[in-house]
C-alpha cells in the first residue's frame, strides 16, 4: 500500500512537471528560444517511463517489500524532493524536460545553479537509484541508473555546447572554477 501511495505522488508529480514544462516551452519559444537535441528526446521520455514500469513490476512480480533501511531511505527521498523544487523555482521559465535555448540569456546562477552546474540531472540520478531500494527492486535501481548515466552522456554534452554557443554559460562556468 505504502508503494502505491509513493509512485502515485511521484508519478502525479511527473505529470504535473511536464505541464509546467509544456507551458515554459511554449513562453520560451515565444521569446526566440529554440529546442537542442530533438532527435534523443523520445528515448528519454522512453526510458522515464520504463522506469516506472519496471519498478512497478519488479515490486509486484518479484513481491519486494519496504527496505528494512526504509526510513533513512524515505528521508533522503524527501530532502531530494526538496531539491528538485529549488532547481525548478530557480530555474523558473527556463526550467524545461527539453533542451530549449535562449540565444543571449544569462544563465541562471542562484539556487542550487549557485554551487553546480547540474542539480537537476543530480537529482533525477538519484531518485532513479533511491526509489526502486526503498523497496528492495534492486534490479530496476541498476538497470535504470547505467541507463540514465547513458542517457545524460549524451544530454548533458548536447546542452553544454549550446549554452556555450547562445549564452553567458562560458563565462559563468569560469567564474566558478576560478572561485573554486
Amino acid at each position: 500500500m505504502l508503494f502505491f501511495i509513493i509512485i502515485s505522488l511521484v508519478i502525479t508529480q511527473r505529470l504535473i512537471e511536464v505541464f509546467v514544462a509544456k507551458r515554459n516551452e511554449k513562453s520560451m519559444l515565444a521569446q526566440g528560444a529554440y529546442e537542442v537535441g530533438a532527435s534523443h528526446y523520445p528515448y528519454m521520455i522512453a526510458l522515464h517511463v520504463s522506469f516506472f514500469v519496471c519498478l512497478i513490476a519488479e515490486v509486484l512480480i518479484f513481491d519486494r517489500g519496504i527496505s528494512p533501511l526504509f526510513p533513512l531511505f524515505f528521508l533522503i527521498f524527501l530532502l531530494v524532493q526538496a531539491l528538485r523544487i529549488w532547481c525548478l523555482t530557480s530555474l523558473g521559465q527556463f526550467w524545461n524536460t527539453k533542451i530549449i535555448i535562449l540565444p543571449g540569456a544569462n544563465v541562471v546562477t542562484k539556487g542550487p545553479y549557485l554551487f553546480i552546474r547540474h542539480p537537476n540531472y543530480v537529482v533525477v540520478c538519484i531518485e532513479i537509484a533511491l526509489l526502486p531500494i526503498m523497496f528492495q527492486a534492486y534490479l530496476t535501481a541498476i538497470s535504470f541508473t547505467l541507463l540514465n548515466l547513458a542517457m545524460l552522456s549524451v544530454r548533458i554534452p548536447l546542452e553544454e555546447k549550446a549554452l556555450m554557443e547562445a549564452t553567458n554559460y562560458t563565462k559563468e562556468f569560469k567564474k566558478k572554477i576560478s572561485a573554486s
